[in-house]
C-alpha cells in the first residue's frame, strides 16, 4: 500500500520553535529559519514527506487561538514556497484538527495529523475528556474544499487514557476508517516508544484498505520488523538530537527502509 507514491513511506517530523504569544517566542522569521534547516536535512536525507508540529509551544492549548492560526499559516506558507516538491503536513497541538485543516488548505499542504478522532480519551492535565467530532471535521473539510488534504488520525493515542472499556485497536481502526480517516496512526504509550507488531496487525484488521502508520518509536533497529505490518511511519525523535534533526540519522533510517523496499520487490518478482 502506498502513501505519497511509495511503499513504506517515511514522514519526517519538524518541531517548530514557539509561536506568537508563547513562552520563548522570538519572531516568526526565526521559526521559519530554524524549521527550514530541519526540513533541508530531512529532504536531503531522503524522507518521503514532512510533518510540522508546534511542539515547543508553552503551554499547549486544546484549541488554536487566532494568533496560533495566523502564525502557523505564515510559517507553513513560507516553508511551502521554499520546499515545493516534498509532501507537507501540519498538526496543531494539542487538539484542533479544524485549525490544522484550515492551515493546510491556506498553505497548500497535503495532509494533517490529529491525535484525537474517534476514541473517547482523557488527559487530566487538560481537564479530562478530550472533545472529538469526526463528523464535524469531515463536514468542514468539504465546506472549505479541502478534500485533497489527507487526514491521518491516531487511535488510542499516547499519553491519554481510553474511556471506552474493552475497545480494541481493531475496533478503533475500523471506526476511524468508517468516519473518513485517510491513514490510521498507531503509537505506544509515549514519544520514543514503538507499538508492537501485534498492535499494528490489530489496527490493520480494522483498517482494511486504509493505510496504517507507525506514530512513535520507529528507528533503524525496529523498522524491519514493524514494516512487516505497517504501511508507513511518522518519525521524529529517532532522527533527532536535542529536538533537532540530524541528517546522518535521517540517511541511516532511509537507507534501511530502501533495503526493505528492494527486498520486498525481489520477493514479489
Amino acid at each position: 500500500m502506498e502513501l505519497f507514491g511509495v511503499k513504506k513511506a517515511i514522514i519526517g517530523v519538524v518541531y517548530l520553535l514557539p509561536l506568537l504569544g508563547k513562552n520563548g517566542h522570538s519572531s516568526l522569521e526565526k521559526v521559519i529559519e530554524e524549521a527550514a534547516k530541519d526540513m533541508a536535512f530531512l529532504v536531503g536525507g531522503g524522507v518521503d514527506a514532512v510533518l510540522l508540529e508546534n511542539e515547543y509551544d508553552d503551554p499547549y492549548t486544546l484549541k488554536a487561538s487566532p494568533s496560533d492560526i495566523a502564525g502557523l499559516s505564515v510559517v507553513m506558507a513560507e516553508l511551502r514556497r521554499e520546499f515545493k516538491k516534498i509532501p507537507m503536513g501540519v498538526e496543531f497541538l494539542l487538539n484542533d484538527p479544524i485549525a490544522s485543516l484550515s492551515i493546510a488548505k491556506a498553505a497548500n499542504l497535503d495532509f494533517i495529523r490529529t491525535d484525537y478522532f474517534v476514541d473517547r480519551m482523557a488527559r487530566e492535565e487538560y481537564g479530562g475528556e478530550i472533545e472529538i467530532d469526526p463528523e464535524g471535521l469531515i463536514k468542514f473539510q468539504k465546506e472549505i474544499d479541502a478534500s485533497k488534504v489527507q487526514i491521518f488520525s491516531d487511535i488510542q493515542v499516547k499519553y491519554a487514557t481510553l474511556l471506552e472499556e474493552g475497545k480494541t485497536l481493531a475496533q478503533s481502526a475500523s471506526q476511524a476508517r468508517e468516519k473518513g480517516s485517510s491513514g490510521i496512526v498507531v503509537s505506544a504509550s509515549k514519544t520514543g516508544s514503538a507499538p508492537t507488531v501485534e498492535e499494528v496487525l490489530a489496527a490493520k484488521e480494522g483498517a482494511q484498505t486504509t493505510p496504517v502508520l507507525i506514530g512513535s518509536g520507529l528507528d533503524c533497529q525496529n523498522v524491519t520488523s514493524l514494516f512487516t505490518a505497517a504501511d508507513a511511519a511518522i518519525v521524529g525523535s529517532s532522527m533527532m538530537t536535542d529536538g533537532r534533526i540530524v541528517q546522518q540519522k535521517v540517511i541511516d533510517l532511509v537507507d534501511t527502509v530502501k533495503r526493505i523496499r528492494d527486498r520486498n520487490i525481489r520477493e514479489f518478482q
